[in-house]
C-alpha cells in the first residue's frame, strides 16, 4: 500500500512577505496590485477572515477589508524559497512531484530515512521547513494523491491530517460534493440537480450513469467516490514540454480574471523553464469549459524563449481568441514546447509584472 504525502505551504506568497517585513506581521495583506483593475494573487490568513481570497478583484477586496495592505509580488524570492523547500523533500525521497511553487506530492512508501510512518515523516518535514524558512506548511497523508490533497486542507494552517485505510470509505462518503477536486460551480449545480450532494450520494450512481452525465470525467468521479486514485507520483523526467494548469473551484467567465490566472501560470512555467533549462518556441493556451469541451490555441515564435516578455504578449493575444460566449471555464492551462537541440543562451532576468 502506497504512502503519499501532500505538502501545501500556508498562504505562501503572503507568508513570505510577512516573514521578510516585520511591520506586516499579524496584518491583513494581499500580494498583488490595489489599483482598479488589479487582482489579489494571495491573501494572508488575517485578510481571509474578511472573505478576501486569490483571484478576487482588488477593489472588491478593499471593500471587504478596508485595512487591507497590498504588497507587490517578488516572484524571484518565492522561487528561491520554493527551491529550499524542494531540497528538504529530496532528502526523504526522489519521488517528488511539484504542483506549483507552494505544493507538492511525495511518495514515501520507500524512503531514505527508512521510516515506516508517513505521518511522522510529514511532521518532520513540516518542522524542517519551519526551521529553514520560518514558514508553516500543512500536510495531508493517505494512500493516494486524491486523498492526501484533500487531507492537507483539513487543518490549515500548520496542520497535519491523516486518512488511514480503514477510514477512507466513511471519510469520502462524508465529503460535500464541492470538496471533490474537479467539481466547480457549474458541475456542482448539475450534480445537485440530480440529487448528488455528498460523496455518499455520488457513490450510489453507476459508472455508466456518471459518464452519461459528465462525459470522461464521470470515470474519475466514480473512482473518487470510492477513494480510488491510481495516479503515480511522477517527478520531472526528460522534458519535452513544460506546462501548468489549474482547475477552478468555481467556473469563471470573466476574461480579465482568466487573463490574470493565465499570467500566474505563464510565470510559473517561466520559472520552471529556467530551472529545467528547457527552451522552446511554441506557446499553448488550454481551456476546458464547464461542459468538459477542451480547446487549445498555439503560436510558434521565431526564436527560443529565454525571457518572460518574449512570450507573454503573444499569450495574452491567444487569450483574446478564446470564446467566452458559451459555458464558463473550469480549467485553464499554459505550456511551452518545441525545443531546439543547440545550447541555449544565458537566460534573461525575470521581469516582474
Amino acid at each position: 500500500m502506497r504512502k503519499i504525502i501532500h505538502i501545501d505551504m500556508d498562504a505562501f506568497y503572503a507568508s513570505v512577505e510577512q516573514r521578510d517585513h516585520p511591520e506586516l506581521r499579524d496584518k491583513a495583506i494581499a500580494v498583488g496590485y490595489g489599483e482598479a483593475r488589479g487582482v489579489v494573487s494571495t491573501a494572508s490568513y488575517e485578510a481571509r477572515r474578511f472573505g478576501v481570497h486569490s483571484a478576487m478583484p482588488s477593489l472588491t477586496a478593499r471593500k471587504m477589508c478596508p485595512q487591507l495592505i497590498f504588497v507587490q509580488p517578488r516572484f524571484e524570492v518565492y522561487h528561491e524559497v520554493s527551491m529550499q523547500i524542494r531540497e528538504i523533500f529530496l532528502e526523504y525521497t526522489d519521488l517528488v512531484e511539484p504542483l506549483s511553487l507552494d505544493e507538492a506530492f511525495l511518495d514515501v512508501t520507500v524512503n531514505r530515512k527508512n521510516n515506516p510512518s508517513a505521518s511522522l515523516i510529514a511532521q518532520e518535514i513540516q518542522q524542517r521547513i519551519f526551521g529553514k524558512t520560518h514558514l508553516t506548511a500543512s500536510a495531508g497523508v493517505s494512500v493516494n494523491k486524491f486523498l492526501a490533497k484533500i487531507a492537507s486542507d483539513y487543518k490549515k494552517p500548520n496542520g497535519l491530517f491523516v486518512i488511514p485505510p480503514d477510514r477512507i470509505e466513511p471519510f469520502v462518503e462524508s465529503l460535500n460534493i464541492e470538496q471533490f477536486f474537479g467539481v466547480g460551480k457549474v458541475t456542482a449545480q448539475k450534480m445537485h440537480a440530480h440529487r448528488i450532494f455528498t460523496g455518499h450520494d455520488l457513490k450510489q450512481r453507476t459508472e455508466s450513469e456518471l459518464v452519461e452525465l459528465f462525459g470522461k470525467a464521470g470515470h474519475d468521479f466514480y473512482l473518487r467516490a470510492r477513494g480510488i486514485d491510481h495516479r503515480e507520483v511522477t517527478p520531472n523526467r526528460a522534458v519535452k514540454s513544460v506546462s501548468s494548469e489549474t482547475t477552478f473551484q468555481q467556473d469563471k467567465d470573466n476574461r480579465m480574471l482568466l487573463t490574470v490566472e493565465l499570467y500566474h501560470l505563464a510565470r510559473e512555467v517561466f520559472e520552471r523553464i529556467q530551472t529545467e533549462q528547457f527552451f522552446g518556441r511554441t506557446i499553448t493556451v488550454k481551456i476546458k469549459y464547464a461542459d468538459f469541451k477542451t480547446i487549445t490555441r498555439s503560436r510558434t515564435l521565431p526564436h527560443r524563449i529565454t525571457a518572460f516578455q518574449e512570450y507573454w504578449p503573444a499569450a495574452r493575444e491567444l487569450m483574446k481568441l478564446i470564446d467566452l460566449s458559451g459555458p464558463p471555464v473550469r480549467l485553464i492551462g499554459f505550456g511551452i514546447s518545441h525545443a531546439e537541440d543547440e545550447p541555449p543562451p544565458e537566460v534573461s532576468q525575470l521581469e516582474l509584472f
